[in-house]
């Protein structure tokens, strides 16, 4: 499993959305969505 599908997956089973996800780790929503699409990781 890549990392950006961990990702979305812990997040989805701790119920946080992408914004509230984004204000726990002081990022933008947008960073979180390019993450979890692994666009910023390559």
């Amino acid at each position: 499993m890549m990392l950006s599908e961990n990702m979305k997956a812990i997040r989805k089973s701790k119920g946080l959305s992408q914004q509230e996800l984004a204000v726990k780790l002081n990022v933008v929503r947008q960073t979180i969505s390019k993450w979890e699409q692994g666009d910023s990781l390559r």
